[in-house]
């Protein structure tokens, strides 16, 4: 694979087409939702929700086939976050793990203000705490209960990682001090 990164053009009613047949194509289980309604989706990119001033969307492509999505949002921020979409047909086949890299070293490169980018997933999402790990992000919060299914048939766990622009120049982690609690 040849993994390109394509930045979404929302003035184009193509691409819009794209992106609601993108998500209303797959599965998404470890999102909010995992099945997206096109509504929903038109509504969002009406609002700006995937591209605008605080928030940047790319197609990862290879060569002609699109195999996920990233949306990087809060760019205004300090501290960026991000939404990370592969296709069901391509999981577990690295590319969320070079679209995590790439969208690190994206947003470092891009934006010098940012001092750090954070992630969320489940719980028991491991291929994605194992990729933020492999890419040098480093947990930093567990939010028990965090996470309630769209369907409000379960509740769980979340877990936030995050990576600091020092540390990915060094390659370095600096972990958190967990035990800090005041007598």
């Amino acid at each position: 694979m040849e993994l390109t990164y394509r930045r979404f053009d929302a003035s184009k009613a193509s691409e819009a087409d794209a992106l609601i047949a993108f998500l209303t194509a797959d599965t998404w289980p470890f999102h909010g939702a995992a099945v997206v309604d096109a509504d929903q989706v038109r509504s969002r990119l009406a609002d700006g929700r995937f591209d605008g001033d605080d928030t940047r969307t790319f197609w990862i492509t290879d060569g002609d086939d699109v195999l996920g999505l990233v949306r990087l949002m809060d760019l205004g921020d300090g501290t960026p976050v991000f939404d990370l979409r592969i296709r069901t047909r391509y999981r577990g086949q690295g590319v969320g793990g070079h679209a995590l890299a790439w969208l690190t070293a994206y947003l470092f490169a891009e934006f010098p203000g940012i001092r750090r980018i954070e992630g969320t997933t489940r719980q028991d999402n491991t291929a994605m705490r194992r990729t933020f790990r492999r890419c040098g992000y480093v947990k930093e919060a567990h939010y028990r209960d965090g996470w309630p299914a769209a369907d409000g048939s379960a509740v769980h766990d979340a877990v936030g990682y995050a990576i600091l622009r020092r540390d990915w120049l060094t390659g370095t982690a600096t972990l958190p001090t967990w035990d800090d609690e005041p007598a």
